[in-house]
């Protein structure tokens, strides 16, 4: 059986893009462990899948800023344009496809994007409240979301790790202790 694919492989490979949050078709493909090839059949084969908003195709100079800002060699040497799939799009796409690793990977995909869409809804929720009791409940919350995140791939190398990030409107660190 293939190994599972964790929230860290996949949320590593979230970028923005018009705004919006992508994966793009190479990035697709490495998770499913084919050819990004077969991902663009797929969709070749399946137009009425796809509609627009579903499928960004990244134009010369976004194609460059992400050669410049992620340094991904399957992309830079490449004489096409990459694909990038949105959330709808990877919905979609996983209707297609139909193995255990698809549907392994589909599960990660999901549960990424819907973790980060909890965090983001939390840390707004938190903004906007006054209310000590509500805050400190939300506060707790982004806190499992983040730590859900982060221990994913976490590793520690001697006895403890710390991390500390620093939102707007809340503070988070997460120490992890090796048992011995």
């Amino acid at each position: 059986m293939n190994e599972a694919v964790k929230f860290s492989q996949v949320e590593e490979k979230i970028l923005t893009v018009r705004n919006q949050q992508v994966i793009l078709d190479s990035d697709v493909a490495a998770l499913y462990a084919v050819e990004t090839m077969r991902i663009n059949e797929a969709v070749k084969n399946n137009p009425e899948k796809f509609p627009d908003g579903y499928i960004l195709a990244l134009s010369k100079e976004e194609k460059k800023e992400v050669i410049e800002n992620f340094d991904n060699p399957k992309i830079k040497f490449s004489p096409t344009f990459p694909k990038a799939f949105t959330e709808k799009g990877l919905y979609m796409l996983a209707t297609i496809l139909k193995s255990d690793k698809a549907t392994q990977t589909t599960i990660a995909i999901v549960e990424t994007f819907a973790k980060i869409r909890e965090l983001a809804r939390t840390v707004s929720e938190l903004s906007e409240t006054t209310e000590k009791f509500k805050q400190k409940s939300l506060m707790q919350k982004g806190g499992e979301i983040i730590a859900d995140i982060l221990d994913d791939g976490l590793k520690t190398t001697d006895t403890e790790t710390t991390i500390e990030l620093n939102f707007a409107v809340m503070k988070f660190k997460h120490t992890i202790k090796r048992q011995q």
